[in-house]
This record gives structure tokens, sequence and C-alpha cells, in this order.
């Protein structure tokens, strides 16, 4: 393992509060608003640490050990990802798995802490976090099928160190497991179409209203995971669409940090000029992003033949 990967680890920790601000200044920019600082969510983490935790009598242990269980869960899934596009520390055959089951093992973590609640609202948020979350879930197995496919590997490292090489072979196939990364990000993120971060709606939120009762360091450790989740899911489209294995290590981190800050003004963008969807419509947008890489599946089976 080069000591690359541990810088570029430090540098996702350091950053993924960042992407998210992006995001919020790109499309208040492109929409004539002053909006939030980039660092505003640097501030709110600061801000909800130095606060003390409110619990209700009616939670147990399993409410205040989900945000830890969350956040070590998408730390771990932190390790198998070649943050600086060449190797990962627990590089193995099939740890794209292992990937998506870390991720979905944080999720169900939350969704037991927001039904330890016994408020209904909450129960109301597990379900479709559950449900929605799923879905995603599948979506991001497919995109590693189809990205084993085209490269011939079968660890998350090997097959995204390759992908940008087989671009000319498998170009359609590749657009398409870009396009369905990028809406699992944004999904993953809870932004504009598939929810709105900024609402407080519970009848219309997604993600937000199944940690109503979180507060102080525990919604700071809740908030910061899960932009820590898009710096992964962003880092892996990056790793997609830009060679970076045979770059210099200086160069390969700073082509990275700028595509990561490149994809946020695409969210931004999409959040601008896009409204957010009816709930019924949200399953379809996540199915959506299923659907391509299964349809990059069957043109790669195609073209093998």
């Amino acid at each position: 393992m080069t000591p690359t990967w541990w810088v570029a680890l430090a540098l996702t920790l350091v950053v993924a509060p960042a992407l998210p601000g992006i995001a919020t200044r790109t499309k208040s920019l492109l929409t004539g608003r002053r909006g939030a600082p980039v660092a505003q969510l640097y501030y709110d983490l600061a801000r909800l640490w130095r606060k003390g935790a409110v619990y209700s009598r009616t939670t147990t242990w399993v409410f205040r050990a989900a945000p830890i269980a969350l956040l070590a869960a998408t730390g771990a899934a932190a390790f198998l990802v070649p943050l600086d596009g060449r190797s990962a520390p627990l590089a193995f055959a099939g740890d794209f798995v292992a990937f998506a089951g870390l991720l979905a093992l944080g999720r169900f973590a939350l969704v037991l802490g927001a039904l330890d609640t016994g408020s209904s609202f909450e129960g109301m948020g597990a379900s479709r976090e559950a449900t929605f979350g799923g879905l995603g879930e599948a979506g991001l197995v497919l995109c590693f099928a189809a990205l084993a496919l085209a490269t011939g590997a079968t660890s998350m490292a090997a097959m995204l160190a390759g992908a940008p090489s087989v671009w000319t072979t498998a170009g359609p196939a590749l657009a398409m497991v870009a396009g369905s990364l990028f809406l699992l990000a944004i999904a993953e993120a809870g932004r504009v179409p598939v929810d709105d971060p900024a609402t407080h709606l519970e009848l219309t939120m997604i993600h937000e209203v199944m940690v109503l009762d979180h507060s102080g360091p525990d919604f700071a450790v809740i908030q910061y995971a899960a932009a820590l989740k898009v710096a992964l899911f962003t880092t892996i489209l990056v790793d997609v669409l830009v060679p970076r294995a045979g770059l210099p290590p200086v160069a390969s981190l700073a082509v990275w940090l700028g595509a990561l800050a490149a994809v946020a003004v695409a969210m931004g963008v999409v959040e601008a000029v896009m409204a957010r969807l009816p709930l019924p419509r949200v399953p379809q947008f996540v199915v959506a992003a299923a659907v391509l890489p299964a349809f990059a599946i069957i043109l790669l089976l195609g073209s093998a033949r």
C-alpha cells in the first residue's frame, strides 16, 4: 500500500463536507441567490459538536449506537476504494460486494435507530430509506458487475484502474455506468430531485425525517457520514471517467480533487434546473439508475459473442 492512498484518505476526510457546500453554492449562483458559503457544513458540524445530545426516554442503546455504526461502516467502506486511483488496502476479488454491504449495514443501523424512537414520522422515514436504499444498492452492484465485464477484473481497485482504458471498446456501456453512478450519488446525497436537504416538511422528507430525534454530536456524525458517502460515490465515478493510474501521485491527487469539485458542481446544476420529484416518482428515478447498468451488461454480453 503506497503512502499516496493514505494522503488521499486524509484529503477525503477533510474535503468531504465541502462537496455538499459546492453543490449548494452552485445552485444558489444559478438561481440568483446569495446562498450559504461552501464551508457551511464545516460550521454546522462544529456548532453541533459543541452542543449536548438530547435523548428520549423511549429510546435504548440502539438509538445512541446508530450514528457511530453508520460512520464506522462508511469509514470501513473507504478502505475498499482506490482513492489514489491505483490500489486500496483491502483489495480482494469480489470486494465490491463488501463495499455495497458495508454501506447497507450503515443504512440498516440508521433505520434501526429511527425505529427505536417509536415515532410514526421516523418510522415512515425509515420505511422510505429502506425502500429507496435497496433499489439504489441493486443499481450499485449492477454498476460493478458491468465494470467487471468491461475490464475483466473482479476487485474494485483493478476494475476502476482499468475502466478508463476500455472506453474505446466499451464506451456506450461505460457511459451508462457513469450516468448511473451520478444518479446514485444524487440519491445517496439526498438532494434534488430525489430529496431536499433544506426542507422540514415531514410528509415529503426521506432521509431527514429519519434523523429528527438526533441532536448535537450524534447529528454531526450522521451529517459527516452522509458527506463521506457522497465523496466515495463521487470518487468511484471519477475513476470510471478519468485515467489516473498512469499519472504521478501529486498530479493524480490534483486531478481527483478537481474532478470531485466538478461532480459537485454538476449536482448543483441539476438542482438548479430541476424541481423536486413527487414522492411516488422517486422510486422511478432510483430504478432508472439500476436500469442503465443493466443495459450496459446486455451490451457487454452481446459484444462478447
